[in-house]
């Protein structure tokens, strides 16, 4: 059940929010309980991994930023 807090919605806006809902609802019921949830690749680790990191050295500072 959805309750309206705040506010005075007009029927279009509480239809336009109702159907966000359905629709979201209706994507997360598609997705497999069980199967992981696909990695965004921003957080994969392999991304990071992938640059060459700077060797030691007196100017190791100013590379350690800095890919590639």
């Amino acid at each position: 059940m959805i309750k309206v807090v705040r506010g005075n919605p007009t029927p279009e806006e509480l239809a336009a929010a109702l159907a966000v809902v359905r629709v979201r609802a209706a994507a997360a019921s598609a997705v497999p309980s069980g199967a992981p949830a696909p990695r965004d690749a921003w957080s994969d680790p392999s991304r990071i991994a992938a640059h060459r990191l700077p060797r030691p050295g007196p100017t190791a500072w100013s590379r350690s930023s800095w890919p590639g």
